[in-house]
């Protein structure tokens, strides 16, 4: 009987569950519970790739926004490039035949981003140079189909993404920097919409009908309010109507006004890193290359951050509750340039080791130490882990926020032996560290210790 009774009330639940619909409202957007694999996942991969990647230069700058930088703010160092290196004439349009993508191996990107520990990938399928990387109806001849790869980037990545174990994501950006529809709706402050309805929205319906990704990662959004790009109007659909309903995350970018207010999780800026706890998911975009999201033919090795500044940001914003999308930007070949590739392969291997600290974990009461800052904070179940940035010296690893009962212990993720500790009497705890030989020391970039049985 009491076996029934359960199976009634599950029956129930997921009825009520299937009855709810979201309102085209951000009250009703905002009460969706977010699907519970990415709170789970913490890594994603960030793709930037398109007609911008030929030209791949930019002196200190995202080299994406090439063409804005050029033709929108007429900057000298672009116009001077342009000068030197092209014909009289030559348009941001000549460089799209180049984008040839030869070398372009969905398996092989596929493979890389599994190996770095990454559970969620996200692919440019369109930036503010209203290229898309899919044969889009709605953006003739200027789509991967029409010129330069002639191949449909987009569905080949889906493919080998969705053949391994992560989820498949794309970026979309809502405007176009200078789409004549756009800029006749901006010159008429907004109040029409011809450039919602005949392209960013039927767009928006043709990637999620097509390729059903679990991430939408609006961008592009900032010179108008949501209810110009119709946002929740979408949003309603995605969530009540589309293929992926149950499992598709969004962004907080679909207008000036919901940035970081607004949608299924934060972004708030490029790089965001609050280092404390938020009360709303948030996400930390960041790229391996500092100055750029696009490929730089330009960039020297000290623009590119090392495995162990990669892992250090990456702890800091699991500790806080966050997840972290970290990019790369492929060359015009569609080539993953080996340094990506190295550091890709690199925070993989420190992820073999220390996943435990990471997937599936949720803040804990402290997230940096009160004593070691060099010490960031992530729980699962009963047990504490406390990620060392740094190799403690002297001896001695002093942490101020565990409080140990009797039973405390504290091992060390992929080492085998347990460590001694004593109770601090101004609080904490002084954990000791024997000489481990550097063979034996599982790994070089950040450790875990396992701390269980604490009161706190």
């Amino acid at each position: 009987m009491q076996w029934c009774t359960l199976v009634l009330v599950v029956v129930f639940l997921v009825s009520h569950a299937s009855c709810i619909r979201y309102e085209p409202n951000w009250s009703s957007i905002d009460s969706r519970p977010l699907p519970g694999w990415y709170d789970d996942v913490k890594l994603g991969i960030f793709i930037h790739w398109g007609v911008f990647s030929v030209p791949s230069y930019s002196p200190k700058r995202i080299s994406e926004w090439f063409w804005w930088w050029w033709k929108g703010e007429n900057l000298q160092p672009y116009i001077d490039f342009m000068d030197k290196n092209y014909k009289p004439g030559f348009t941001y349009a000549d460089f799209a035949p180049q984008l040839t993508a030869e070398f372009f191996d969905a398996n092989h990107w596929a493979e890389v981003f599994e190996a770095s520990g990454s559970e969620y990938v996200v692919f440019t399928a369109k930036h503010h140079e209203g290229y898309t990387n899919w044969p889009s109806k709605y953006s003739f001849s200027w789509n991967s189909m029409a010129v330069g790869p002639h191949r449909d980037m987009v569905g080949e990545l889906a493919v080998a993404i969705k053949n391994t174990s992560m989820h498949f994501g794309l970026y979309h950006s809502l405007y176009e920097w200078f789409n004549p529809l756009y800029l006749q709706d901006k010159a008429n402050n907004y109040t029409t919409t011809e450039f919602v309805d005949r392209k960013t929205l039927p767009e928006l319906y043709e990637i999620v009908n097509k390729y059903q990704p679990e991430v939408i990662w609006s961008d592009g959004e900032w010179e108008a309010n949501s209810s110009y790009w119709k946002a929740t109007e979408f949003l309603a659909w995605l969530y009540n109507d589309s293929p992926v309903k149950d499992t598709v995350v969004t962004n907080d970018r679909w207008g000036k006004d919901a940035r970081c207010h607004h949608g299924g999780y934060l972004t708030c800026a490029d790089r965001y890193q609050p280092g404390t706890l938020q009360k709303k998911k948030w996400e930390n975009a960041m790229t391996i290359d500092s100055n750029s999201w696009g490929f730089r033919r330009n960039a020297i090795l000290s623009d590119y951050l090392s495995t162990h500044t990669l892992i250090a940001t990456f702890v800091e914003t699991v500790s806080c509750g966050g997840n972290m999308l970290m990019n790369v930007g492929p060359t015009k070949e569609g080539f993953i340039n080996p340094i990506f590739e190295e550091r890709l392969r690199e925070f993989g291997e420190w992820m073999k080791v220390n996943s435990d600290a990471i997937k599936g974990t949720r803040p804990w009461k402290a997230q940096n130490d009160t004593i070691n800052s060099n010490v960031w904070y992530t729980m699962k179940g009963n047990n504490v882990y406390a990620i060392v940035l740094e190799w403690p010296q002297g001896g001695t690893l002093i942490l101020g926020s565990p409080n140990p009962s009797i039973s405390t212990a504290i091992n060390l993720l992929g080492y085998p032996d347990k460590f001694q500790y004593s109770t601090r009497p101004t609080g904490g705890i002084a954990v000791k560290i024997p000489r481990i030989p550097k063979n034996k020391l599982p790994g070089k970039w950040a450790w875990t210790f396992v701390i269980t049985g604490l009161i706190n």
